[in-house]
């Protein structure tokens, strides 16, 4: 049914991919940008894996990573959602999305313009609709995550992480020095407070509460002291891990919706 209305994702992050899984779910093709050295954390439950691993499965579903246009189609062929790196300002012309989404949450806008395709949408702060996109999607936790803004802009950056059984900031591991990352500890790992889950250079990062190691910057990052580099989540629940959170679902059920009225003419 919307096989015509390709869709291009900036970012491919654990809440880009909640976005990507929506849609494709949905039955809309898929592309999706990335880095070259992709800093997500939820690596298991992110599509920029895919650039380190080649091709990654979240739940059921299957990203490739490709470095040449030629390459989407045939992805797309075999049910496969391509991540495309090496993507300058001219990828964006060259797959012509209908619908693109800035999922890079960067908490400003890094670039995407109202003219990048006939549908334009950002995630989170940074975007204001009808000046450079078209709608905003909220991704502050709380009453209005995942809500359609078609005016205006979503809630300001707050600094302050998401609340986990009464943890914020206290379960966000930070790079404590400028270096290259090597973790000792996986994804999945359950852990105490204080145990040591990786290095950057010769400085020691521990986890920062009891729990389990929900995210984790790739092994062989390059990071800056005070970058966020990983997560402890104190529920220990082993299949967070590996699913789709419900904020990524929510902000996709967002962006699914304000498609959908779009395709619809209502806007």
């Amino acid at each position: 049914m919307f096989e015509d209305a390709r869709v291009l994702i900036k970012g491919a992050g654990d809440l880009a991919t909640g976005v990507a899984a929506r849609l494709w779910r949905s039955g809309f093709p898929v592309v999706m940008t990335e880095l070259a050295q992709p800093l997500a954390i939820r690596r298991t439950v992110a599509f920029a894996e895919a650039v380190y691993a080649g091709q990654v499965k979240v739940e059921e579903i299957t990203a490739r990573h490709v470095s040449d246009l030629a390459d989407i189609e045939p992805a797309w062929q075999v049910r496969v959602i391509p991540v495309l790196t090496g993507c300058d300002k001219g990828c964006v012309a060259a797959v012509k999305p209908t619908v693109l989404v800035d999922a890079i949450l960067a908490k400003r806008n890094t670039g995407t313009r109202l003219t990048d395709a006939p549908f334009v949408m950002g995630l989170g702060p940074g975007f204001t609709a009808g000046q450079d996109v078209h709608a905003v999607v909220e991704t502050n936790r709380g009453h209005y995550l995942g809500r359609v803004l078609w005016n205006g802009s979503a809630q300001p950056d707050t600094g302050v992480p998401g609340n986990i059984a009464g943890f914020s900031r206290e379960r966000v591991i930070y790079a404590p020095a400028d270096g290259v990352f090597e973790h000792r500890l996986n994804i999945g790992a359950v852990v105490n407070a204080g145990d040591v889950v990786g290095q950057v250079g010769r400085a020691t990062v521990p986890a920062p509460i009891a729990g389990i190691l929900r995210g984790l910057v790739h092994d062989g990052v390059s990071v800056q002291a005070g970058l966020k580099i990983g997560d402890v989540d104190p529920r220990t629940a082993p299949d967070h891990c590996c699913t789709i959170s419900d904020k990524a679902l929510a902000i996709g059920g967002g962006v699914l919706e304000a498609i959908l009225i779009y395709l619809r003419g209502a806007r």
